[in-house]
């Protein structure tokens, strides 16, 4: 029965109390973000049924080919937000420049970024996909009309973040940074209901996601920690270790927070102007403060994803994130930057065949 569960409206407002000064608006801001996830798991769940798949025929700031369901997503987003009076603007990976709110609208006090449709490559195979967003205070003075700079804000100032997954179930995961929590939406209700609370990721683990296809391109200490993993039982890391790979944020991070484990999208030189893959402000910031909520860990392979001062609001960066104890080592052999030459770290200077002076 409804009344035995937790609405993510009762949680916020659960949540709400413990700042006798807040007046809701964030909270607000939460669900409107909720109801554009829902209508999106619904085009998602529908698919060919509304001839909603394939190409836009459009590339987006990033010069990637969107997606009908990406567009249409990024209007759902915008169209359930904008006209509540929460937010002063909105910046979004399919549009160049932030969302100016109608002048009919009243603005508010906070800035909400998002990637309306992570993965959305994989959406005509049937691969989960999702949403991504993270909120965000209005700088002082920028509410009437916030510039791209406004949104230019390190990751620790976070207010909330969160994602949906579009699988065999709609989840809806928040943090608004008193831990990490997991909705699932009741499709009789249309509420999400919440169903895993302060969810923690295991400090160690037995699994790792990587795209092995640029291994060519990777950094040595990328290359080193594959490679020890791939060793397995009879490498230096002394247990076995499984691979995946779904091409799909959202899809490795609720794995994550599922069953533990580590991902990396590792900075290469398969495009030396590119010092990553993702995106800074809706995909990476969201998702660390989401993981370091749940125990977990998140940086560069150099420095904590949440330190990172941006510098543009398309911003691209490396990401490593999941298992204290894995991004920890993926940090140190960064640090140690052992790079022989060799693909492999049995023959490195600290490997099991290492070389000894004559």
């Amino acid at each position: 029965m409804l009344a035995d569960r937790t609405t993510l409206a009762r949680f916020l407002n659960d949540e709400r109390r413990r700042h006798p000064d807040a007046v809701g608006d964030l909270n607000s801001l939460i669900l409107d973000v909720a109801i554009a996830c829902k209508a999106i798991a619904g085009r998602v769940a529908h698919g060919a049924l509304e001839g909603v798949l394939g190409a836009q025929g459009t590339v987006n700031v990033q010069g990637e080919t969107q997606q009908k369901l990406d567009v249409m997503s990024n209007d759902i987003f915008i169209r359930a937000t904008e006209w509540g009076g929460q937010v002063a603007g909105m910046a979004s990976e399919e549009l160049d420049d932030p969302y100016e709110i109608p002048a009919e609208f009243p603005r508010g006090k906070y800035l909400l970024v998002f990637d309306p449709l992570d993965g959305s490559s994989n959406i005509d195979v049937n691969v989960s996909v999702g949403s991504i967003f993270s909120v965000l205070r209005a700088p002082e003075g920028a509410a009437a009309a916030p510039t791209a700079d406004d949104f230019l804000q390190p990751g620790t100032t976070q207010v909330a973040a969160g994602y949906a997954i579009y699988g065999p179930s709609t989840i809806l995961v928040l943090t608004v940074g008193r831990g990490t929590h997991a909705f699932t939406l009741d499709p009789q209700l249309g509420e999400f209901i919440l169903t895993r609370e302060d969810i923690r990721i295991p400090e160690s683990t037995s699994e790792f996601a990587i795209n092995a296809s640029n291994r060519r391109f990777w950094e040595p200490a990328v290359r080193r920690y594959v490679d020890e993993c791939l060793a397995g039982r009879s490498g230096p890391r002394g247990k076995d270790f499984n691979m995946r790979w779904v091409a799909s944020l959202v899809a490795e991070t609720h794995r994550i927070l599922t069953r533990g484990g580590v991902f990396l999208y590792p900075r290469d030189t398969k495009d030396p102007a590119k010092p990553g893959r993702l995106r800074l402000l809706y995909e990476a910031n969201p998702v660390a403060f989401i993981v370091e909520q749940a125990g977990g860990a998140a940086n560069t392979g150099h420095e904590r994803i949440l330190d990172v001062v941006p510098t543009g609001l398309h911003q691209r960066i490396a990401l490593v994130f999941g298992a204290v104890e894995e991004v920890e080592r993926v940090a140190k052999y960064h640090v140690e930057n052992v790079d022989t030459g060799v693909d492999t770290p049995f023959y490195s200077t600290r490997g099991l065949f290492r070389a000894t002076a004559n």
